[in-house]
């Protein structure tokens, strides 16, 4: 048998070039891969199917409210660990690792600011900061929100993003439900316009409060939306759920939502919704 030695001893041997993690994504609803800074200047939507992918709070901010107008209130609430809540890792600790995670104090950021140069108070709420769970601080935000609004005869604006209400508060969370409701039926004798933006997930209760109690409610295209989930309802009921159960599409056609808007045409619609609606 012949052997071959190689002559040079110093050659390095040619390293496989692999793909950087994070540069391509595959859409969950059509399976085609996307490229990530691309995907990016889509505002997260692919260009094949129009699937909404989630988006940060920040990107929503300066998609909506026009560049350098911008204010953000009611920063100094902080949640507060009331039942002294332990489970696998205690309240306290989720909080701060929350905190750590998303650089916010809570699941949602208030802002004053324009839309094309119409005032407006924003909400938008952040699903990465325990699931965009509403707590005491959610609905006390909300609630200063509504009075604001009043106040300065604003229209109110809130992006909607929630796995329900914080169980870790117990039935205080429960309790912004009624408040925030409560606030918005005053906003709303008052002449006040409110306007919901949903996204995916919008559900528990932020659907069943404040999130279906707009004046016209908003949805982004496929988003789930719903009070209990899917499963846990075919469970309840013994039966299968029809196609595209809880997703955008279905609400509307069932009226629970007013006008499914894509994300690019999101700021001109709430624009021209304002300068109809709200007086001067």
């Amino acid at each position: 048998m012949a052997w071959f030695k190689r002559e040079k001893q110093k050659i390095a041997p040619v390293e496989k070039k692999g793909v950087p993690d994070g540069l391509w994504v595959k859409c969950p609803t059509c399976s085609e891969f996307l490229y990530k800074p691309e995907l990016d200047k889509s505002l997260s939507v692919c260009r094949h199917c129009s699937h909404h992918f989630r988006i940060d709070p920040k990107t929503y901010h300066d998609l909506l409210l026009d560049k350098g107008s911008s204010k953000e209130i009611f920063t100094n609430i902080r949640s507060k660990d009331f039942l002294n809540f332990k489970a696998e890792k205690k309240y306290k600790d989720q909080l701060v690792t929350a905190t750590k995670k998303t650089g916010q104090n809570d699941a949602i950021n208030t802002y004053i600011g324009t839309i094309n140069s119409k005032n407006v108070i924003l909400g938008i709420m952040n699903f990465a900061f325990i699931g965009g769970s509403m707590g005491s601080v959610v609905g006390e935000k909300v609630s200063r929100m509504i009075d604001y609004a009043h106040e300065n005869k604003l229209p109110m604006l809130l992006v909607c993003a929630s796995g329900g209400a914080r169980m870790q508060e117990g039935a205080i969370s429960l309790m912004q439900l009624a408040k925030t409701s409560a606030k918005l039926a005053q906003f709303s004798d008052g002449g006040g316009l409110y306007i919901p933006i949903l996204t995916d997930p919008t559900t528990g209760g932020v659907t069943a409060s404040y999130g279906m109690l707009g004046d016209l409610i908003l949805a982004e295209p496929g988003a789930l939306i719903g009070f209990a989930g899917p499963r846990v309802i075919k469970q309840t009921i013994g039966q299968d759920l029809p196609e595209g159960f809880q997703r955008t599409e279905f609400l509307k056609e069932k009226g629970f939502v007013d006008h499914i808007v894509t994300r690019e045409k999101m700021k001109l619609t709430l624009y021209n919704i304002i300068s109809i609606l709200h007086e001067k």
